[in-house]
């Protein structure tokens, strides 16, 4: 029986998780479920999951959540490149440490920006306050600031000399705000010197195709204005805005 991957690609996780398994030539059957439409809280995908959250993995019987799970578990089962997940165990320590960091801080950040800038405003019809905005984007710069200074360093890749499964979420994530036009690599030379080693490495391609649908922001918004917000995402909406 094919791995499942069950992905909505506006997602990071989701990105993140079908980039690398696709890099990997990892065979799965992509299971397609709109987050926009609230497919996730229909009954079909509860018999999946009761998290409702995705990505999510089926291996036979065997279902996994959470991306970071699910990237460790590929990374263990296909036995991909060491560089990915490294044997060694500060190094591997590493990838863990950013892994960890990450989804209260760049991903965080960079969601809530994508969504000030790029989905609010076109479904509400109003802007979000200045200084709602300005905090949101202050979030973002001192998350980015302190990957460079605290994640990267002086070093081509977050573990040293090759790319691993962290420089490979990272970059998933700081792409969120770059969809709606926001240039986060402005004045950052060497995030910028990061950005393009990842993407080499990754291949141009593969790249542009895991991002092709989150860099078309407009889309997603209306599809949000046609369909209306699903009722589990309007609570969260509502928080951003108070």
């Amino acid at each position: 029986m094919a791995l499942e991957l069950y992905l909505d690609l506006h997602s990071q996780p989701c990105r993140s998780v079908y980039t690398f398994a696709k890099l990997a030539n990892i065979p799965f059957e992509f299971k397609a479920v709109d987050l926009a439409s609230g497919e996730n809280y229909g009954e079909g995908f509860g018999k999946v999951s009761i998290i409702r959250k995705l990505p999510v993995l089926k291996d036979g019987a065997f279902i996994l959540t959470e991306s970071t799970a699910i990237l460790q578990y590929l990374v263990q089962k296909y036995s991909t490149p060491d560089h990915w997940y490294p044997a060694d165990l500060q190094k591997r320590a590493r990838v863990d440490e950013y892994l960890s960091w990450q989804h209260t801080n760049i991903r965080a950040h960079g969601s809530k920006v994508f969504w000030f800038r790029g989905v609010l405003p076109a479904v509400t019809g109003a802007q979000v306050a200045k200084e709602k905005m300005d905090s949101a984007l202050e979030d973002l710069n001192m998350s980015l600031k302190l990957f460079e200074e605290k994640f990267l360093q002086d070093r081509p890749f977050i573990v040293g000399d090759k790319i691993s499964l962290a420089d490979l979420v990272a970059i998933v994530e700081i792409m969120q705000p770059v969809a709606t036009g926001l240039d986060v690599f402005e004045g950052r030379p060497a995030l910028s010197a990061w950005r393009d080693r990842v993407k080499k490495e990754i291949g141009v391609g593969l790249f542009d195709e895991a991002h092709n649908v989150i860099m078309n922001v407009a889309s997603l918004s209306q599809t949000f204005a046609n369909k209306g917000l699903p009722e589990a995402l309007k609570s969260r909406i509502i928080k951003m805005f108070n």
